[in-house]
């Protein structure tokens, strides 16, 4: 596209001096990247022509569109800010300094505009997964940054991104999934946030093109194939829709609405059904003039046609979070099969595809902005005080996943006030989103009535009443990721950030008695924790300790890292030899220390597990035979000469573990012990209890894979009401 077909396609409504200043920008960004390519070779001014066009589609104003055409030259030219300011003002160059700033650290997103011999941006190996995690991270803390001054400075980055994904194919297959894959993780869902649905869906259909090409190939291709029948079945419902709203005088416009392929995707892993049983691809929109129409509409449908149990959504009474507003319904069609319906007004139509560019007139203009631009900017400055609670990068990228992309619930306190939660959310999580003090003071809760337990999963329409005392704070035990009290990011952050005001001595013993119950109850002895300071960014074993102790890290973590850290120096070590694996029940990955293919068996007096320490004992006939270092029989041996040193090899089978459960006999305890075991990856091979007054000793035998496993289980069963402690048993 050259200047006079990009000129021609600016809107009359740009005065004479709106159109100057955008030929002036287009000049300058042309000049100014003269002599650069992209990684396609092109040249690279045809990327920020791009931009711009896509921020022109939106009905961007002047401003907007002469800082897409700008917004690379900070970056890749010697432009400075000062140029910018003396030629277009302070606006365009603050909204050119802030993308520049969203754009400065991550490499991944600029993949696609350098070919990797021109840049030293392009690293010479693929880039970490924990690379990846720290530029995301960085990402996004920039994008909600750039969110608290402007937020159209992230939409101009989103036009940005956009146009690299429509141009992706020219980078390597791994490259082009990555990427793909951060689209879907984080821009997608962040344009579904503000509203703009052309954004959305296109993101969505590029992104999972590339991260997933095989299934989006497959589905693609059964659409083609399906093409012109469906066409020819739209027409027909669009022709007989139009003619009942003409029988009953009311005025709309309705179309045929195209089903995207991540969406139909999506339905298929959420109904866990193929692409043949997807039934309802068809769908129409019906735009009206007036709310009113909008509900005509609706019974003239349903009066004609059998609704759909169930997928009726009034999103005119209760809008999205992102201000959308549509009704939703579906329907047996004459022809006997599904059909979707949308009905809303042009205003709400404007509002759904273009989001918060919808509201631009109103900053451009001295006119008050709209109620539901605000609400929408309010909506993110608010992730943007969040952000800056979290302090690890995996706990924001995870945040962002579910606080604020996944799927909601509304649920409504005693006032009848609605409150929004990430899906899955627990009555802790309402309660910190009410209101931090009470968070912090929560002992229990009451859902429609009745008395629930905390981790109990709100549901839309639920009312939830917060039981609180008068003074305290909250349990250690909501941090534990095991037993699922606390599912929103922001409720962990709040709930780090209150043990974190506590002295650190105390939590320095705190997290000392949890990592000596921990281990006590796991049965491991002999861990050095000096060795594991350096996996959780800390300088010295008390500050492990203290994160611990304030829950910074968690228990879990360093159950998974001890295990892990065990394995590599496994793998590493040059001087242990696996043994030849064997079918029977008893073999497992047990090397033997200067030995090949020994014949090894499993103590009964101790029952090992991979994590713990072990000492091998050769036997006469019978191989060498597995205790654990603390087995009291092992101590006992006086043929010191036939002990021989073991260590574990890649566990691949799971190992009989006795594991005892004290607690206060009542109704109903069995029955939820049970429960847990059946949720976890564990099989039950034997049970025993005794009584004694109103105590209850359990003892288990679990096959378990890992210590990382087993610490969640014990963690889970310690839990159940009246359990007073669960243990692994001890040798001996």
């Amino acid at each position: 596209m050259d200047r006079d077909q990009f000129v021609s396609k600016l809107p009359k409504s740009y005065s004479p001096a709106e159109r100057e200043l955008i030929q002036k920008a287009y000049s300058l960004a042309e000049q100014a990247h003269a002599g650069q390519t992209r990684a396609n070779g092109q040249p690279y001014f045809t990327h920020c022509l791009g931009v711009a066009n896509i921020l022109l589609n939106l009905e961007a104003s002047p401003n907007i569109v002469a800082a897409g055409l700008l917004h690379d030259v900070l970056m890749d030219t010697p432009t400075t800010v000062e140029t910018l300011r003396k030629e277009f003002g302070r606006t365009i160059a603050g909204f050119v300094e802030d993308v520049t700033r969203i754009t400065a650290l991550p490499q991944i997103s600029r993949a696609d505009q350098h070919p990797p011999e021109r840049t030293s941006l392009a690293p010479a190996t693929p880039p970490s997964e924990l690379k990846l995690s720290e530029d995301l991270a960085e990402t996004l803390r920039k994008m909600l940054l750039a969110i608290g001054d402007d937020i159209r400075v992230v939409v101009i980055k989103m036009a940005d991104r956009l146009f690299n994904m429509r141009t992706l194919s020219s980078l390597p297959l791994d490259r082009q999934r990555v990427i793909g894959q951060e689209t879907l993780d984080i821009f997608a869902p962040l344009a579904n946030r503000l509203g703009i649905w052309q954004f959305k869906w296109e993101l969505e259909d590029l992104g999972f093109r590339y991260a997933n090409p095989e299934k989006f190939k497959e589905i693609s291709d059964q659409l083609a194939l399906r093409r012109t029948k469906r066409l020819e079945e739209i027409d027909r419902i669009v022709a007989d829709l139009q003619q009942l709203c003409e029988k009953t005088d009311v005025k709309a416009t309705i179309s045929g609405r195209p089903k995207h392929i991540y969406s139909i995707y999506r339905k298929m892993q959420g109904k866990n059904k193929s692409f043949d049983l997807i039934r309802d691809l068809r769908a129409i929109r019906v735009i009206v003039d007036d709310v009113e129409t909008c509900y005509r509409v609706l019974g003239i449908i349903h009066m004609h046609f059998q609704p759909i149990p169930g997928e009726f959504d009034d999103y005119i009474a209760a809008k999205k979070p992102n201000n959308y507003q549509s009704l939703h319904t579906a329907v047996i069609y004459s022809d006997g099969k599904p059909l979707e319906v949308q009905i809303r007004t042009w205003e709400m139509h404007q509002n759904a595809e273009y989001g918060v560019a919808a509201h631009w007139r109103y900053k451009e203009s001295t006119t008050a902005l709209s109620t539901d631009y605000e609400q929408k900017v309010q909506s993110m400055r608010n992730l943007l005080a969040w952000s800056q609670e979290v302090e690890d990068n995996q706990d924001l990228i995870d945040g962002m996943k579910s606080d604020i992309f996944h799927d909601r619930v509304y649920v409504l306190t005693p006032r009848s006030d609605v409150i929004e939660l990430p899906r899955g959310a627990t009555p802790i999580d309402f309660a910190y989103q009410v209101h931090t003090d009470i968070g912090h003071r929560c002992r229990g809760a009451r859902v429609n009535g009745k008395l629930v337990t905390l981790d109990y999963t709100l549901q839309t329409g639920d009312q939830v009443e917060i039981l609180t005392v008068n003074r305290g704070g909250p349990s250690r035990d909501w941090l534990n990721l095991n037993l699922g009290l606390v599912k929103s990011s922001r409720s962990r952050a709040k709930i780090k950030q209150w043990f974190k005001q506590q002295a650190r001595e105390q939590n320095l013993e705190h997290g000392k008695l949890l990592v000596e119950k921990e281990f006590k109850r796991l049965g491991l002895s002999n861990i050095d924790l000096n060795e594991y300071v350096g996996s959780f960014n800390v300088r010295t074993l008390d500050d492990l300790f203290v994160g611990i102790g304030c829950g910074d890290i968690s228990m879990g973590k360093l159950i998974t890292r001890i295990e892990e850290l065990s394995k590599a120096s496994l793998a590493a070590s040059d001087e242990l030899i696996p043994e030849t694996p064997r079918s029977s029940a008893d073999s497992t990955s047990v090397t033997v220390s200067g030995l090949s293919g020994m014949a090894t068996n499993f103590a009964n007096c101790c029952k090992p597990m991979p994590g713990d320490e072990i000492i091998g004992y050769i036997t006469r006939g019978r191989g060498v035979t597995i205790h654990r270092s603390d087995c009291p029989n092992a101590l006992r041996l006086q043929d010191t000469e036939r002990l021989i040193k073991v260590d574990w090899g890649s566990a691949t089978q799971t190992f009989p573990v006795p594991l005892q459960i004290t607690s206060y006999d009542r109704q109903g305890l069995m029955s939820d012990i049970s429960a847990v075991l059946s949720s976890e990856p564990a099989r039950l091979v034997d049970l025993s209890l005794t009584t004694s007054k109103h105590l209850v000793k359990i003892n288990l035998i679990v096959e378990i894979a890992d210590i990382a496993q087993l610490s969640r289980l014990l963690a889970r069963l310690e839990n159940i009401p009246n359990v007073i402690e669960a243990n692994r048993i001890k040798p001996g």
